[in-house]
């Protein structure tokens, strides 16, 4: 079995990879299994531990956490310059779990751990988003969706002040803020070249076929076929936003008049007010916002 680093947040999944993490590492070892791990101590150190995995030449790096711990194991291993030479291996142990749903890994980590014994390995596209952030513009890459609009102003009010009430409640309520306040914005799209003008609610950039939590937003996403999927949501009102919010759970949002579907390479959003930017469920900056697709770039174990 190749050699393994094992990048684990425990924090993930609202603290219970950290009872989980003890089992794992009992069923890896009892699998025979050969590996190291190192636990994230604050955001961004999942990034930094596979910057420094990839540099050291490990083949094979695990990530066990959410899609927010994905998300920094992928920019890790691009940042350490050989993410095309090693292999990412996921056991999910986050709240979401939305990346997973759509490449094959198992949501139960005994049967994760048993698929890293297999490594029956797939190649999946990978994302780009630049966007500015302190005033310069930045790049990261994203693994499952990513965008701006109603669904990012939902993050950015979760990982504010209602963080502190809890996975479930501060979305919650950060729903709730967002819908209250959040008003549509006018922007300039350009899908592949081709520009408009509209007035938006949201707008995900998908590579995935779940996101927020298992909402169905991109029924016709393919991880592999080096496009992306760019959902968008038009000018709907407050009455008409709620009413459609469960029909994102059950895929069935594709038939409002006012939601588009597009498969594109690249996509450019340029608002006339600064829009808060999400990838992966993580707020990362603002607009203006270029989204593109880094064809077969990754190899994960599913």
């Amino acid at each position: 079995m190749t050699y393994a680093k094992l990048i684990v947040n425990p924090c993930a999944g609202g603290g219970r990879t950290a009872k989980k993490w003890p089992q794992i590492m009992d069923l890896l070892r009892s699998m025979g299994m050969s590996c190291e791990h190192d636990l994230t101590e604050a955001p961004g150190h999942a990034l930094e531990l596979a910057r420094l995995a990839a540099r050291r030449g490990y083949e094979l790096v695990v990530c066990v956490g959410g899609d927010g711990t994905i998300n920094e194991v992928v920019n890790g291993l691009y940042d350490g310059g050989s993410i095309r030479d090693v292999t990412l291996g996921i056991i999910s142990t986050g709240t979401g779990s939305d990346y997973v749903r759509t490449i094959g890994v198992p949501l139960d980590y005994k049967q994760a751990c048993r698929r890293l014994a297999n490594l029956r390995r797939i190649v999946v596209d990978l994302s780009v988003v630049e966007y500015v952030h302190g005033g310069v513009m930045a790049k990261r890459l994203f693994v499952n969706f990513a965008g701006l609009g109603f669904e990012a102003e939902i993050v950015k009010a979760t990982g504010g002040r209602f963080k502190a009430f809890g996975s479930v409640a501060s979305y919650l309520l950060g729903l709730l803020n967002t819908v209250v306040f959040y008003r549509n914005k006018e922007v300039r799209l350009s899908l592949d070249g081709k520009e408009n003008r509209r007035r938006i609610c949201a707008i995900e950039v998908s590579n995935g076929r779940y996101g927020g939590g298992g909402m169905f937003l991109a029924p016709q996403a393919d991880p592999a076929d080096g496009l992306l999927d760019a959902l968008i949501i038009g000018d709907l009102s407050k009455p008409d936003l709620l009413w459609s919010l469960p029909r994102l759970y059950r895929g069935t949002h594709l038939t409002h008049p006012k939601v588009t579907v597009k498969k594109v390479r690249e996509i450019h959003v340029r608002p006339e007010r600064r829009m808060a930017v999400q990838a992966d469920g993580e707020l990362i900056g603002e607009t203006p916002a270029r989204f593109y697709v880094f064809p077969a770039a990754l190899t994960v174990v599913a």
